[in-house]
């Protein structure tokens, strides 16, 4: 038999240590919320990291002891979706730095659990945009969110919100930041957003890097990379131009020295890493130095 809230707890600090967390409501919301609540039932096919993509393992049996670990867990191994890493998306969370009666957006919330987490850290004087395109997923994480009436679920396309929000976390690949989400972060926000490439050689799985973009006071955007990443790409939210060039921007450069994202009309210069239509994600000199000399 056993002892669950202690394998949970053991679990938070594991997570903690591995993605150096500095958010105590976080850390206390791994400890205890049940992982297991937000997946199918087991016995369940799991990936940690550096397992090669279409080989995860499956465990011996259901106990939820399982579950709490450092590896990502399959929602639906037929699709390869998976419930990501703790230490990679709960260190995204971290990184919004967020705070009790935040405003908070998130896009691609599968079954709910890392939702449940942002939840847990805002509380109920905060308000989550939980946004799930897939309408039986969406339906699922309603469900296990159900305790949490501050956290609304909608299946709906995530290309238009309504803001403001005090952070925005986009927990699928797509190739741009959406202008909706520029517009409806606040100033002092913080957006996490996977910028990713697709080939039809990888299915459903798009690769490329993890992005912060902080909207400033005056308006305007600092950007920088935060990690590699290979995750679900999102359905209705990238443009096929873009993928191209971002597929050639990443083997040009594949962890950029961003320093900022551009929002005004301008032609495009060396120091612009990935120049879209109504944006621009610019490298530093010292980048474009590094770059030059290559």
């Amino acid at each position: 038999m056993i002892d669950l809230p202690l394998r949970r707890r053991f679990y938070a600090d594991e997570i903690a240590a591995v993605a150096n967390l500095q958010t105590p409501a976080l850390i206390d919301a791994l400890a205890d919320l049940p992982r297991e609540r937000f997946l199918p039932s087991g016995p369940w096919h799991v990936m940690g990291e550096g397992t090669v993509l279409g080989h995860a393992r499956l465990t011996p049996d259901d106990d939820v002891r399982h579950v709490y670990h450092n590896y990502a867990i399959a929602i639906d191994p037929s699709r390869q979706l998976f419930n990501g890493s703790p230490a990679l998306v709960g260190g995204m969370i971290d990184v919004l730095h967020l705070t009790r009666g935040a405003r908070v957006l998130h896009v691609g919330t599968g079954l709910g659990y890392y939702t449940s987490l942002i939840g847990h850290v805002i509380g109920p004087s905060g308000h989550l945009d939980a946004i799930e395109v897939d309408v039986a997923l969406a339906a699922d994480a309603r469900h296990n969110l159900e305790s949490m009436p501050w956290i609304e679920v909608s299946s709906r396309s995530a290309a238009d919100v309504d803001g403001p929000f005090d952070a925005i976390l986009v927990n699928t690949g797509v190739t741009h930041p959406q202008t909706s989400w520029l517009d409806a972060l606040a100033p002092g926000g913080r957006m996490i957003v996977p910028l990713t490439a697709a080939h039809p050689a990888m299915g459903p799985i798009s690769k490329g890097v993890m992005i912060l973009i902080t909207k400033r006071i005056d308006e305007a955007f600092d950007a920088r990379v935060l990690t590699f990443v290979a995750i679900y790409s999102a359905i209705g939210l990238r443009d096929d131009a873009l993928n191209e060039q971002l597929g050639k921007a990443l083997m040009r450069m594949p962890f950029p020295r961003l320093t900022r994202l551009r929002r005004d009309p301008h032609d495009q210069a060396s120091d612009c890493w990935l120049h879209g239509a109504d944006f621009c994600l610019s490298i530093s000199s010292v980048a474009r130095t590094d770059v030059s000399d290559a």
